[in-house]
């Protein structure tokens, strides 16, 4: 009996330092995010002190004079972004319906590597492709010939090679959500003499549009804080422009290109930079999460 008291002792031991050792971890993430934010704010605090809600509006980045604004950065930011997820999400969208509905079973494997392998090539070689070899030939194959007299490099550039770092990201999460719908709710539908176009739109989508809208936002969470392949190809001129084959700039462009050899009032206007890019992810991927949790509950 004293033996048995004595195994059950160390048994609880073992799980009261397992307990404490993983949520030790679990509380290191939430710690090094807050540590993270903290540090940001106080670096970026001479900056809103200076500016205050100014920096959000204003356009100017003059080095020289010490006046700077975000909305240029934001603009680029949001621009690029945008453009991604109008290319990528038409095209992700015809992976996910082919592989979950039309594939051969023979086919499907390699085209969902394919695709898989796309999101582990590093963004310094997506920007280097497009700065070498793309932006060239879209310079003289497209540009040219039109008279628009813009080189390759620009917010269309920019956006382009974004779309195709989140398609796989996007594609995944709508692939996983169409193959939770039921088979029985699209074989009862086929039974009634629908299409397969008709199952799609009435069927499949209804019931996994929560979580397409989670996947195409968690693309943009992605698409937000790329940093290499936009530095490369958006041209990073401190302009605010509609012409998608204008150059620009980002916040994380921005960030990488100026943050060495900043200083002063500059390298606290660029941590505000990287605090408000912060936020705007935070909020992009809180939301995304909220989309595919409560997708997941109307599944159930």
């Amino acid at each position: 009996m004293n033996t048995l008291s004595q195994q059950i002792l160390k048994h609880r031991r073992i799980d009261y330092f397992f307990v404490g050792f993983t949520r030790f971890f679990a509380f290191l993430v939430l710690m090094s995010l807050l540590g993270i934010t903290i540090s940001l704010i106080i670096d970026a605090w001479p900056a809103m002190k200076t500016f205050g809600l100014k920096f959000l509006v204003s356009s100017e980045w003059d080095v020289n004079n010490d006046d700077f604004g975000a909305l240029t950065a934001i603009f680029g930011t949001v621009a690029t972004s945008a453009m991604a997820i109008f290319i990528a999400v038409p095209v992700s969208f015809g992976i996910a319906v082919f592989l979950t509905e039309l594939c051969p079973l023979w086919l499907r494997r390699p085209i969902g590597i394919a695709v898989e392998l796309l999101a582990g090539i590093p963004s310094i070689v997506y920007g280097i492709w497009r700065l070498f070899v793309f932006a060239p030939w879209f310079s003289e194959t497209i540009l040219r010939p039109l008279s628009l007299g813009i080189v390759g490099v620009g917010f269309f550039t920019a956006g382009l090679i974004l779309s195709i770092m989140i398609i796989p990201f996007i594609a995944s999460v709508m692939r996983d959500v169409f193959e939770t719908v039921p088979k029985m709710l699209k074989e009862s539908a086929y039974g009634l003499g629908a299409t397969r176009w008709e199952v799609l739109r009435n069927v499949v989508f209804p019931y996994t549009s929560t979580g397409i809208v989670g996947g195409i936002i968690l693309g943009l969470g992605r698409a937000l804080g790329e940093t290499m392949a936009v530095t490369f190809v958006i041209g990073n001129v401190w302009n605010i422009s509609f012409n998608p084959f204008h150059a620009g700039q980002s916040i994380t462009s921005a960030l990488a290109n100026e943050f060495n050899e900043a200083d002063g009032l500059q390298i606290s206007s660029l941590m505000f930079l990287a605090v408000i890019l912060m936020l705007i992810s935070l909020i992009v991927l809180s939301l995304s999460k909220m989309l595919l949790i409560r997708g997941a509950k109307h599944k159930r």
